[in-house]
């Protein structure tokens, strides 16, 4: 792996530990085994660092999830497979994590992908929701976009709710409830 990767996922990893103002220029670089004068060849500081890694997340999360809801099978199948999907729940969402980050919320730049991540997520949900919805495998009068949001939002409070019981269960009932929901006709 090349240095300026290493330090790109070092950078993600204390991100998802420790927020933005936990991750210091000196730890990246003792996680990545890299040096001050290479850190700074590859990139101008933490905040061009947190970017790029804060961008990384972003398209492997939207990948891994467009792997799920792009695949074969009716929409609930597919917005199962999401939920359901291996996840480290007790660590939360790397994404979602960083809202709870004061200093991310607080720079439009870092800000901007979380953003554009979750807009991009209700809208791929809102997408299949309205596929099955048109093939008759969702009640007709679902509405896609408050639904979409709503799966989002459960996904995100069953991680918030299952890291303060010390335990997934919260997470994974969120997700029977949720499809459960979808489930009736």
């Amino acid at each position: 792996m090349s240095t300026p990767d290493r330090l790109i996922e070092s950078t993600r990893e204390l991100l998802w530990e420790r927020g933005y103002v936990g991750t210091s220029p000196r730890a990246i670089q003792r996680r990545a085994g890299a040096g001050q004068g290479s850190m700074y060849h590859h990139f101008s500081g933490k905040l061009d660092l947190a970017l790029a890694a804060i961008g990384r997340t972003a398209e492997e999360m939207r990948a891994g999830v467009e792997e799920i809801l792009g695949g074969q099978g009716t929409a609930v199948e597919r917005v199962s497979a999401y939920l359901r999907r291996e996840r480290e729940v007790l660590r939360g969402c790397p994404i979602g994590r960083l809202t709870q980050d004061p200093d991310v919320m607080a720079d439009p730049a870092l800000r901007r992908p979380v953003e554009e991540t979750f807009a991009w997520l209700r809208d791929r949900l809102a997408t299949v929701l309205a596929e099955g919805r048109d093939r008759g495998e969702l009640g007709a009068g679902l509405d896609p976009g408050p639904t979409a949001a709503t799966i989002v939002a459960v996904l995100q409070g069953g991680y918030v709710v299952a890291r303060a019981a010390g335990t997934p269960e919260p997470f994974h009932q969120a997700v029977d409830g949720v499809l459960a929901l979808l489930s009736r006709p």
